[in-house]
């Protein structure tokens, strides 16, 4: 029997536009204020992309900085994957156009979609490949530019959700380094609460669907919200026990930063101080698939996370999905 190999994180990079919308820009544009969002949120400023600025060239900037962080060059990466829910366009991939544009040649390239979840996924499929010797290296990228299906007319939205990018580069360690566990879950039943509609083979684009304002992000707030808190922390609770852990060995819990209430409710759950929780939510808002893995760069270049740390991260998103891992840090 061929030997199996553990896969760890070798790498991060991150990119975010530097565009800021804060709270009370927002109160210029639709009903809310900067009180209200805060006390129901923790968001006080969000990155908005520029006009012209698409998926693939946040997340081409998040490689490049992962790249620059290892001792790697693109030609050595075996895979590409890129978890979104906004991509460029529906074909190409947005994975195939960030190959393209770092010169990766010898990568294959597909995109990854499971909303707010999708990064962990991504990580976890890339991690069986690097298992296997199919791959040696493999970079996983949540991005997004959410900022481009929001309605700034609904309050109950577009106060929520930011743009950018968050790449990580996997590759063999140590035994008893990098994924020591994971889940991955999904409820379909649960679809219709976080939606974007129109724009594909259901409901193709027409004049119908625009004047509906089809092509918007809608969400059903309370009952993401109430799955949201218990599956959050329910699975953080669970991938410490897979991975043979107790709560006093978790070092460090990186979270989706959707909302500070539901990080709470999984930061208790793990009897963690408030110190051993990364949160950027206050900064970036919602960034679906770029929220943890931006939060995991920013981390590591902090200091904050260093080698033999047992990291968590647990997000949950439209579909619905959920997903978790349990990682001792390796570099």
């Amino acid at each position: 029997m061929a030997r199996l190999y553990q896969s760890g994180i070798i790498a991060t990079g991150s990119y975010v536009p530097d565009t800021v919308v804060t709270n009370h820009d927002l109160e210029k544009i639709v009903d809310t204020s900067d009180e209200w969002i805060v006390s129901r949120t923790g968001i006080r400023e969000r990155r908005i992309a520029g006009k012209d600025m698409a998926t693939s060239d946040l997340a081409t900037k998040a490689a490049l900085m992962a790249l620059k962080s290892s001792n790697l060059t693109a030609q050595e990466l075996d895979m590409i994957i890129v978890s979104t829910v906004t991509p460029d366009m529906n074909f190409p991939s947005t994975a195939c156009l960030v190959q393209r544009n770092i010169g990766a040649v010898n990568a294959s390239a597909f995109d990854l979609e499971a909303a707010c979840s999708g990064f962990i996924y991504g990580m976890v499929v890339a991690a069986q490949f690097i298992k296997t010797s199919v791959c040696r290296y493999a970079m996983v990228i949540g991005a997004e530019c959410l900022s481009k299906f929001v309605n700034w007319k609904d309050r109950n939205t577009c106060v929520l959700f930011g743009d950018g990018a968050g790449a990580v580069i996997l590759g063999r360690v140590e035994d008893d380094y990098g994924i020591l566990s994971h889940i991955l879950g999904a409820d379909g039943k649960g679809a219709d609460l976080l939606a974007l509609e129109a724009g594909g083979s259901r409901k193709p684009a027409s004049i119908e669907t625009v004047e509906k304002q089809l092509h918007y992000i809608h969400m059903d707030g309370s009952e993401v919200f109430k799955f949201a808190v218990r599956i959050m922390a329910s699975m953080a609770e669970k991938v410490v026990r897979n991975a043979g852990l107790s709560r006093e060995d978790v070092d460090y819990l990186i979270p989706h930063q959707a909302n500070i209430r539901i990080i709470e409710a999984a930061r208790k759950r793990l009897e963690l101080p408030e110190d051993r929780v990364y949160v950027n939510l206050d900064r970036y808002g919602n960034m679906s698939a770029a929220s943890i893995p931006v939060a995991l760069d920013e981390a590591v270049r902090l200091g904050r996370i260093k080698k033999n740390d047992n990291i968590v991260m647990v997000g949950f998103g439209g579909g619905l999905t959920w997903a978790a891992c349990a990682v001792r840090w390796a570099v």
